[in-house]
């Protein structure tokens, strides 16, 4: 078969030249990414081969093999795993097989220019790195070291071996080629600089700090002589299969980095064994970033089941709720059947109480953290929070704990607050928690909205996470108190006592809304079905005019989204209620024009419309009409200027 030359996927050339152009700090680490492959290869052919023993007929030792060849400056690592085909090559080290790839890859360009300019070139390296092994793409740190890799393969159950070459400077080769056994080595042409790489005791120092929790043998290949012998650098056994104390903070550390295939340091770190009806081991960790795949709509967890220490799969839909997807790790049971199926995955019991068990101890120990260390449970809730919040409509039964360890941004006091500390705040008369959606908390916190509560000291919650519009409409209450959004019509403000209210002012008040019905009715006649009623207000105290939603209508973000997600059916957005503030000079004065005349008066009608886009432009809405806009504008324009 002739050579064939192949090039990269776009992204992938725009990732490999980051790498091969960026200084990095620690370039060791391309060491642990590969063997990290290598173990992962050999745990999979370990798993297909409880079915189908022949893959391993003749080789059932499964061990990684590093060979240094300082004449030829080549580090080789050889493992014994399944291998891969022709297709396997050209799709796993051709291309990066996920959604969202240019902006993974603009992120990182982005991120390392910014890490330029304000750390210089280590800072650069680091911030890409971490980004490039969020995104699971390790295998490309090959080239920091190397001007030239080579894989050869043989996928087990095959007949024919294969060798796939680059630069990586944008192509590569695939050709047939010669081994005799199954497994895969990765051969890098070490650079003129990285000449340590071949030293003996630099590599056994690396394995040492960075892979001495891999479960299988890490043999660094001698000369054959009896004084320079084959020798095991690692422990080889499984890190969770060890007492925690026989475990340093480093070593679970670099766990970590192997199995979530991640860069930075756990924020926590959960290590315990069950026992009883279902007896199961969990080593897992809550990453101190996001990954860059939190949102990605499969919304997949990202651990790893074992069974009596055999790998059974990284994507077992079961194992964690799709809110705690940030989790990173492993889960290995004693009682789960070795050949368990996908399809068991979604019907075993035994599963579905692992998986129970596992959420409670995460929530368990997040609430520890909140209340003995709550400076440091903010970063977790800045980065995860959102996602947790999807588990109070998704998992009614831990609905309570979810509710206690949220944390929300308030109109009244700074940073996070908890729904415990903003019921100890209430107001008296307030039988509510009110709260408001937007994407912004700073312009929610400057809303029309808010005046009212703001002039009576009632605090708000400001709710910027889409998943706000979801889960509330489901819960309703927390702690007998129910949620109410502050733009919804009937926020009940005046039933809530403060020190200056006095019967004066609630006559006052009365008087000035009685005193603008005729203009009321008259913004009714013209605005017609563009708004669901137009009512004196009494929350507003400095703006003319705001939009409401309307008693059992949707809120009007949870509608939007529906909309621009194009749900079938949904018509056209439903008309809000327009609140107007009897107190401004502009609606007296209004008022004043609609009581003397004849109903009729054009100004007016304008002025309706023209209140009704500012309400609208204030809520990030575009205006209906600009055309219409512009014209209403004028004329009244014209009129001040006549008068």
């Amino acid at each position: 078969m002739a050579t064939e030359k192949f090039t990269f996927q776009a992204e992938v050339s725009k990732l490999l030249d980051i790498v091969a152009h960026s200084l990095y700090s620690h370039k060791e680490i391309f060491l642990r990414e590969l063997i990290s492959n290598a173990s992962d290869a050999c745990d999979r052919l370990r798993y297909a081969a409880l079915t189908d023993a022949a893959l391993t007929a003749g080789d059932t030792d499964f061990k990684i093999t590093l060979g240094l060849d300082k004449k030829a400056k080549t580090l080789t690592i050889t493992d014994n795993g399944g291998g891969m085909s022709h297709d396997d090559l050209t799709e796993v080290l051709g291309t990066i097989a996920r959604s969202g790839t240019q902006a993974f890859v603009d992120q990182v360009a982005a991120t390392a220019k910014d890490g330029d300019k304000k750390k210089g070139k280590d800072a650069k390296a680091g911030n890409g790195m971490a980004l490039i092994g969020q995104f699971g793409v390790g295998f490309y740190s090959a080239f920091m070291v190397a001007d030239t890799v080579d894989v050869l393969t043989r996928k087990a159950g095959e007949k024919t071996a294969w060798r796939w070459s680059s630069d990586g400077k944008g192509e590569f080769t695939i050709d047939t080629a010669t081994r005799e056994a199954r497994g895969t080595d990765v051969i890098l042409h070490l650079n003129a600089k990285e000449t340590e790489y071949l030293e003996p005791a630099r590599i056994e120092t690396i394995v040492k700090q960075h892979s001495d929790h891999i479960g299988i043998p890490i043999i660094l290949k001698g000369d054959g002589t009896k004084k320079d012998g084959d020798r095991t650098l690692n422990t080889a056994s499984a890190l969770w299969t060890r007492p925690k104390k026989d475990i340093t903070a480093e070593q679970y550390q670099e766990f970590y980095h192997h199995a979530a295939h991640a860069f930075d340091e756990p924020w926590m770190t959960l290590h315990n064994s069950v026992e009883g009806v279902v007896s199961y081991t969990n080593l897992l960790f809550i990453p101190s970033a996001q990954p860059f795949d939190l949102f990605h709509p499969d919304r997949k967890a990202q651990l790893k089941l074992y069974v009596k220490r055999v790998f059974i799969t990284d994507d077992c839909e079961g194992l964690m709720p799709p809110y705690l997807r940030f989790m990173r790790g492993i889960v290995d049971s004693e009682d789960l059947p070795l050949n368990i199926s996908r399809e068991m995955f979604q019907h075993n019991p035994q599963l579905a109480k692992i998986r129970s068990g596992l959420a409670n101890r995460i929530m368990a120990e997040l609430k520890k953290k909140a209340d003995k260390k709550p400076d440091e449970y903010v970063q977790f809730w800045e980065n995860f929070g959102s996602v947790l919040k999807e588990g109070l409509y998704e998992e009614p039964e831990n609905r309570e704990k979810i509710l206690n360890l949220a944390r929300f941004k308030s109109s009244t006091e700074d940073g996070w607050t908890s729904l415990a500390d903003y019921l100890g705040r209430l107001q008296d008369g307030q039988e509510v928690i009110y709260y408001i959606t937007g994407e912004d908390a700073d312009a929610m916190a400057a809303s029309p909205h808010l005046e009212g509560f703001k002039a009576k000291g009632v605090e708000v919650l400001l709710m910027t996470d889409p998943v706000d519009d979801f889960w509330i409409p489901s819960v309703g209450e927390f702690d007998g108190k129910a949620f109410k959004s502050a733009a919804r019509a009937g926020a009940d403000l005046d039933k809530i006592k403060t020190a200056e209210r006095d019967e004066k002012k609630d006559q006052a008040a009365d008087k000035a809304a009685n005193a603008i019905a005729p203009l009321l009715a008259q913004f009714k006649v013209a605005l017609g079905a563009a708004v669901k009623d137009v009512r004196a207000s009494e929350r507003l105290t400095t703006s003319p005019v705001c939009l409401v939603t309307g008693e059992g209508d949707m809120d009007a973000r949870l509608e939007k989204m529906l909309k621009q997600n194009r749900q079938a059916g949904m018509p056209d957005l439903t008309a809000r209620v327009l609140e107007v503030n009897p107190d401004h000079s502009l609606i007296k004065r209004l008022a004043n024009r609609a009581k003397d005349g004849d109903g009729k008066d054009s100004l007016i009608a304008d002025a309706a419309h023209l209140l009704l886009d500012q309400a609208r432009i204030i809520e990030g809405e575009p205006v209906a009409d600009t055309k219409a806009f512009s014209r209403r504008l004028s004329a009244v324009m014209e009129s001040g200027l006549k008068a």
